[in-house]
């Protein structure tokens, strides 16, 4: 009997230091995984935040030159007829589309659709100027439907709009 409570004279104590030991171990442990994980968001921000910045830039550029005035300004040829300057302006469009496309990884699906359907919109636009002018029309005569069509607010402003603001919730 005086062997058991020997043993247990030592034997509880060091039971006591082992658990204390054991949580306050199990704790820094924690509490080091954590900072580790901060450590790794900060770098992940780092990284992605500049990317996910330019995409925004790049999305608004691609809408600016796509916008019909912008794009009348910068492909206008007075030597085509309506119906090549009809190709050249949707060729203009799908290729800067074209070129942006891998942006959508970066922004949210709501903006990258509201992008898609400006483009489609716009397209819409030209397609409609260019039928309603006969054979004979000029590239002039097709710029001046298509500035006629596109009056209001256009599309693509109503995107820009929306882009900065997510951009202003994601990043400010």
């Amino acid at each position: 009997m005086t062997d058991i409570l020997g043993t247990l004279k030592y034997a509880i104590p060091a039971l006591v230091v082992f658990l204390t030991v054991y949580l306050v171990l199990k704790e820094f442990f924690a509490q080091e995984i954590k900072k580790r994980q901060i450590n790794m968001l900060e770098e992940k921000h780092k990284v992605s935040l500049p990317l996910r910045m330019q995409a925004y830039e790049r999305i608004i550029l691609l809408l600016e030159r796509i916008s019909p005035r912008n794009l009348i300004i910068r492909v206008h040829d007075h030597k085509m007829s309506a119906a090549q300057f009809h190709g050249t302006l949707i060729r203009a469009i799908r290729d800067e589309f074209d070129h942006n496309l891998s942006q959508q990884l970066y922004v949210s699906s709501k903006a990258w659709e509201m992008v898609k359907n400006a483009k489609e919109e716009i397209i819409s636009q030209i397609n409609t100027s260019a039928g309603q002018l006969g054979e004979k029309a000029t590239s002039t005569d097709l710029s001046k439907k298509i500035l006629e069509v596109s009056t209001g607010k256009p599309a693509t402003i109503k995107v820009i709009e929306f882009l900065k603001s997510e951009a202003r919730k994601s990043f400010l």
